[in-house]
């Protein structure tokens, strides 16, 4: 059995009560089981000798709470007594490092019969695990990505919120698994780099960094939007912008496409588990000279000191 499963404590926060793995179960009649409606957010902490620390915490109950109102599923999300929860429920699991999902339903009615305002109840729950191991050769090494065949779509208004919909991303990342790769690369409808199943992407080309553009970035063009983005806007993404800035690497968001990947001198992909994790091959090309390049080398340092 793992770690988990024995762990004798309440690892569980469901809807006001901190509950053990095995008892912690939501209806059959759920939003979440019903029609796949919800949102979830994975978030990275620690136990301390100074307390708990959850990483960019706010940042991550902001993004939900915003998605959460803009998709309808609630407008009453307190932020303030979620992160509370969440340090609970860290406290309570008493891993050193822990790995936090904080996912909110539509919740056990009809949506149908609800607009996601004052009189709906979402169901509400966070499950801390052990954070997972990964080796050290993957970041010093690099990894390799396949294309994914399915597309992201930027007319999905659920497009570029983290949704429960993660089904055709996990199905990707198995057959990236079956062929050795760790992460398999996302393209849009239009053929646009998206990012990653379950990651943001990055190219450095001549010292400086892209990445593709997120939702909530889309800029006015002379006078006519671009496309809607499907893009996530990670929270380990921003970071990394912001600690490129600091190292006074330069940014630049635009739509990218496949020769952006085959052109560049480094790839990498982030997320909260991962931080920055170097793609020294896609599929049979190698990116770059085929090994962990050093803005990626600088940038991981960053993140994990």
């Amino acid at each position: 059995m793992s770690t988990e499963e024995t762990n004798p404590h309440h690892t569980v926060f469901l809807d006001g009560e901190f509950l053990a793995r095995s008892d912690a179960r939501v209806s059959a009649f759920d939003a979440s089981v019903q029609h796949g409606v919800g949102l979830f957010e994975t978030i990275s902490a620690l136990i301390t000798v100074d307390g708990v620390v959850v990483e960019y915490l706010d940042e991550h109950l902001d993004r939900i709470q915003a998605s959460a109102s803009k998709l309808g599923l609630s407008d009453d999300l307190k932020t303030g007594p979620l992160g509370d929860a969440i340090i609970e429920t860290v406290k309570n699991a008493r891993y050193e490092h822990a790995r936090v999902r904080l996912t909110i339903t539509g919740g056990d009615l009809n949506l149908l019969q609800s607009t996601g305002r004052s009189n709906h109840r979402p169901t509400v729950m966070i499950h801390a695990q052990p954070a997972t191991p990964y080796p050290d050769e993957m970041f010093e090494k690099g990894v390799m990505a396949t294309l994914a065949s399915a597309r992201a779509n930027p007319l999905d208004p659920t497009a570029g919120h983290k949704t429960l919909n993660y089904w055709w991303r996990l199905r990707a990342l198995q057959e990236a698994a079956a062929l050795g790769a760790a992460e398999s690369i996302v393209f849009q409808v239009s053929n646009h780099v998206a990012g990653g199943c379950v990651s943001n992407l990055f190219v450095v080309k001549d010292g400086k960094l892209i990445t593709p553009i997120a939702q909530g970035e889309e800029v006015e063009i002379e006078g006519e939007y671009t496309v809607p983005s499907p893009v996530l806007p990670g929270i380990t993404r921003m970071k990394t912008i912001e600690y490129a800035s600091s190292m006074g690497i330069q940014t630049t968001t635009r739509m990218m496409t496949i020769d952006d990947l085959l052109d560049a001198d480094e790839v990498f992909l982030t997320n909260s588990s991962w931080r920055v994790l170097p793609i020294v091959r896609i599929e049979a090309e190698a990116v770059g000279d085929g090994k962990v390049g050093e803005v990626s080398k600088k940038l991981r340092e960053r993140f994990v000191g």
